[in-house]
């Protein structure tokens, strides 16, 4: 029996130990890489490359000078806008493929693929002359880049629904749209969640460009306006406020939701 259990027990402590050996290099690598940055900082002029003290010191005037952190609250209004818009568009062609099949090569033979094919500079560039720089041509290029994606995510979903749970729901019910609401869309969540995080990540590198070209407001407005001004410093700090947000986002409210569905799904498998 002891030679049995021993290993069951002995396990959660090396994952523990190899656990704080990855953090405790994380750390020092975070650790590392400032100590770097100021080095560097050092031998260069401070409009090349400011130290890590003079960018904190400018984090905290973007945080608390309304003129410059507005610009992060419109781009959060661009990034959510589009990826609302375009899982609805996304997820509509997906569902418009699936069940009226004369659609199906049109939709993921032809737009899928020409969407996915564009970047998002050219679509940004092509809104400019269509719409002029404005909060429209921003949400319209983060929008078509993130179409395809929601296209698809979901189209992986309607493919892979259970046929028998579908023909059991349908013995119950003639009504399709009864049956979609109380048992397909259930059956999508996963994708539905997979589809807005993925979505999240690519929006803000596409946000990022579009405003910088085609906006007037927004952190890539900002980011072009301290180019202009050789501001090193407040670029560098739009950079870390997108990061700072993403990751966190990431870390605090989607990796728990993925979990949560992770550990749904699974008692439900079984």
């Amino acid at each position: 029996m002891s030679n049995g259990t021993a290993p069951a027990l002995a396990a959660p402590k090396e994952t523990g130990s190899i656990g704080r050996r990855s953090r405790l290099a994380a750390h020092l690598f975070t650790l590392g890489a400032l100590v770097l940055w100021q080095l560097y900082s050092m031998t260069v002029e401070p409009y090349v490359l400011p130290g890590p003290v003079p960018v904190a010191l400018r984090l905290v005037d973007f945080v608390t000078d309304w003129s410059l952190a507005k610009h992060a609250f419109i781009s959060f209004a661009h990034v959510f806008s589009a990826i609302a818009i375009s899982f609805v568009v996304g997820s509509g062609l997906a569902l418009l493929a699936h069940y009226v099949s004369a659609l199906r090569l049109a939709i993921h033979g032809r737009i899928s693929p020409f969407l996915n094919s564009f970047s998002g500079i050219g679509w940004t560039l092509l809104a400019i002359v269509w719409f002029g720089v404005n909060d429209v041509t921003v949400v319209f290029a983060i929008t078509v880049v993130l179409t395809p994606f929601a296209i698809i995510n979901m189209r992986e979903g309607l493919e892979t629904l259970d046929w028998e749970l579908l023909e059991m729901s349908a013995s119950f019910t003639r009504n399709r749209w009864r049956e979609f609401v109380l048992v397909v869309v259930p059956s999508l969540v996963p994708f539905i969640f997979a589809t807005i995080r993925i979505s999240f990540g690519v929006a803000w590198k596409v946000a990022l460009a579009a405003e910088l070209f085609g906006g007037r407001s927004g952190l890539g407005y900002l980011f072009n306006l301290a180019r202009q001004d050789f501001d090193v410093a407040l670029i560098l700090v739009v950079i870390v406020v997108i990061i700072a947000f993403v990751y966190s986002a990431d870390r605090l409210v989607f990796a728990p939701i993925q979990a949560r569905l992770g550990r749904h799904h699974d008692l439900g498998a079984a």
